[in-house]
């Protein structure tokens, strides 16, 4: 895993095309906004892990 330190308004760059970008700091809450091209999906956590439960369920009901 690569750490880094950011400021608001910083960006980091992925892959060229997608940029992460430090939006606002609170407390111990970090805003960020991420810009990534439209074929990129970009999930929180457990958004992600909900969509690939929901595909193991739709792959286990075309199974039977």
């Amino acid at each position: 895993m690569l750490v880094l330190t950011r400021n608001v308004g910083e960006k980091i760059i992925i892959d060229g095309n997608i940029e992460v970008t430090v939006v606002a700091i609170k407390g111990n809450k970090v805003r960020i906004g991420v810009a990534a091209p439209d074929h990129v999906r970009v999930d929180r956590q457990e958004i992600h892990e909900r969509r690939a439960e929901f595909a193991v369920e739709a792959e286990c009901k075309t199974c039977h």
